[in-house]
């Protein structure tokens, strides 16, 4: 199969599967109007919430296409990246905020112009280190506990994105 008919069947993937869910309301409004009724409200208000956050992927997106070009990925994340790649995939995972799916689009499309599927573990990885939270983190815990966790995250979100790399050769 070529990756236009791969395109074309991914793309009628995502409309048969609306039809399916709208299928499947239906369905249920005829069975139970009133859970139906209040399932399409819930589905609303969660759409409302995550409208800007999908503007801002749009934005965020259109950015990074009109700067970002392949040549740019390649030296800062790609294969002859090296140690800043590291880095910067590590400190810009720290430094990130938001829900995590606001980020798929937009590694995506890093990963299509060259970045390394060991650089974009590594960031997803470090997402978990939540600098406002850190002192939360070390009123409860004590800063020595945070610094230790904090290095050894680090360390593994390296491990990780090295044994990404490894797996995916």
């Amino acid at each position: 199969m070529n990756k236009k008919n791969g395109q074309k069947k991914r793309s009628r993937f995502g409309v048969y599967f609306l039809a399916f869910v709208i299928l499947v309301y239906l369905l249920l409004f005829v069975l139970q109007p009133e859970a139906t009724q209040i399932a399409l409200k819930v589905s609303g208000h969660l759409l409302v919430k995550i409208i800007p956050i999908f503007l801002l992927v749009i934005l965020f997106m259109g950015i990074t296409n009109y700067f970002l070009h392949p040549k740019i990925v390649s030296k800062y994340l790609g294969k002859t990246s090296g140690f800043k790649g590291w880095l910067l995939a590590t400190s810009t995972g720290i430094l990130s905020h938001g829900p995590i799916y606001a980020w798929y689009p937009l590694l995506k499309e890093l990963r299509d112009h060259g970045m390394r599927s060991g650089l974009v573990a590594v960031f997803l990885y470090n997402r978990a280190i939540k600098i406002p939270l850190l002192p939360l983190m070390i009123y409860y815990f004590g800063i020595n506990f945070v610094v230790i966790l904090l290095i050894y995250m680090i360390i593994a979100s390296l491990l990780e994105g090295k044994i990404i790399e490894i797996v995916e050769r």
